[in-house]
C-alpha cells in the first residue's frame, strides 16, 4: 500500500522529482505556479560568495575530501555563513537513497562510505575553531543502521578533537527505527535536528518515502531519550501552496511532540526538474509565522525567506563561548 493509501499509486513508476509517482503536479498545486527563470523578489538578493574566509574554508573542505550541504543543496546563504566561519558538513557521501521533490542533492545508489570520515570532519571543525558545528547526511536507507554509526563517530571525534564545540546533528528519520536513533542520542549531541520540511498534506507530493507522523515520532523519542540534555529542533519550508493556518497547525503538532527550536524558510526551485514554486512569501508573513510559533511555546524561532535549518544555527541555542572564526587554530 502506498503512503497515499491508494493501490493505484503502484502503477506510477517514474522517479522524476517534478512529477513524483507520476502524479500531475499542477493538479495538486494549481495552474498558477511561478515560472522557473522569473526575477525573484528583492528580499532574496544576497552577495555572491568569494571572500577570503570563504576561499579558505572552501580549500580546507576540498583538501579533506569532505561534502557540505551548503554546496550540495545550493544554499543561498553559503557566502554569508562561510564568511562567518560556519558550515554544515554532510557525511556518508553525496548520493541520497530518496528523491524529495524539492532537494538538489543527487539521488541514486550510494557507493561511498569512508570509516575515517568522522575523524576528518572533526579535524576540520577543530581547525576552523567553531563553537557550534552542524553535521547532516544524505538518507542512507541502504545501510543496516541507516547511517547512525557515522553520526556517533563524528560526535565522539568532535568531543575529542574540539571539546569546546557544540554539536548539532541534522539526521534522516532512520526509517522510524528506534535503535539507530537511540545510538545517536546516547552519544549526546547538544542539538538533535530532524526537518519535517513541509505540511502533512504535501508529503505525497514533496516527500515520497517519508511520513510526517513518523518524523514527529522521531523528534519526540529523541527528546525523551535525551532526558533533557538534548535540544530538539525541526524546520519547514513555504512556497508549495500551503496556507498560514496549515503551517501553524504543523507547528502545533511539533510542539505536541516536544520540539523546542523551529526554523521556517522559503523554498527556492533548484531546476526545472524540481517542484515548481506556487508563490513567494513576504517577509511580513514570515514575521507572523514567527509570532504564532512563539505563542505555541517554542524556545527559539527563526523564520524568514532565506532561513535554512543550519542558518545561524549557533544562535538557536545558548553558547558558552564566543565564536573564534574560520581556521583559527592555524592562524
Amino acid at each position: 500500500m502506498s503512503q497515499t493509501g491508494s493501490p493505484d499509486a503502484r502503477k506510477h513508476v517514474t522517479r522524476a522529482r517534478s512529477n513524483p509517482g507520476g502524479m500531475n503536479v499542477l493538479e495538486q498545486l494549481g495552474e498558477q505556479v511561478r515560472p522557473l527563470n522569473e526575477r525573484k523578489p528583492p528580499w532574496f538578493k544576497v552577495p555572491a560568495p568569494g571572500g577570503k574566509s570563504y576561499r579558505q574554508l572552501s580549500e580546507l573542505i576540498r583538501s579533506e575530501n569532505l561534502h557540505t550541504v551548503c554546496q550540495e543543496a545550493a544554499c543561498p546563504n553559503v557566502g554569508e555563513c562561510w564568511e562567518r566561519g560556519t558550515a554544515t558538513f554532510m557525511i556518508l557521501g553525496d548520493t541520497c537513497t530518496r528523491r524529495c521533490g524539492f532537494c538538489n542533492v543527487q539521488t541514486g545508489k550510494p557507493t561511498w562510505n569512508d570509516p575515517l570520515e568522522p575523524a576528518r570532519v572533526a579535524r576540520s571543525i577543530a581547525r576552523m575553531g567553531l563553537r557550534h558545528a552542524v553535521v547532516t547526511s544524505v538518507d542512507r536507507d541502504d545501510l543496516p543502521d541507516k547511517g547512525a554509526s557515522a553520526f556517533v563517530g563524528v560526535i565522539r571525534q568532535v568531543r575529542s578533537q574540539a571539546p569546546d564545540c557544540q554539536i548539532e546533528v541534522l539526521t534522516p528519520d532512520f526509517q522510524g527505527q528506534e535503535m539507530p536513533l537511540a545510538r545517536v542520542i546516547d552519544a549526546r549531541p547538544d542539538v538533535f535536528n530532524h526537518n519535517v520540511e513541509v505540511v502533512p498534506r504535501l508529503y505525497p507530493l514533496a516527500r515520497r518515502g517519508s511520513e510526517f507522523t513518523r518524523s514527529c515520532r522521531v523528534l519526540r523519542l529523541a527528546g525523551e531519550m535525551g532526558e533533557g540534555e538534548v535540544v530538539t529542533k525541526s524546520g519547514l519550508m513555504v512556497g508549495l501552496g500551503e496556507t498560514h493556518q496549515e503551517m501553524v497547525e504543523a507547528f502545533g503538532i511539533l510542539r505536541e511532540h516536544g520540539v523546542q527550536v523551529l526554523t521556517v524558510g522559503q523554498y527556492l526551485r533548484p531546476s526545472e526538474h524540481h517542484l515548481p514554486i506556487v508563490r513567494y512569501w513576504h517577509p511580513e508573513e514570515f514575521k507572523a509565522l514567527e509570532e504564532d510559533a512563539y505563542d505555541l511555546g517554542f524556545q527559539h524561532v527563526a523564520a524568514g525567506p532565506l532561513v535554512r535549518s543550519s542558518y545561524h544555527a549557533d544562535q538557536h541555542v545558548p553558547q558558552h563561548r564566543p565564536g573564534v572564526g574560520p581556521l583559527a587554530a592555524s592562524q
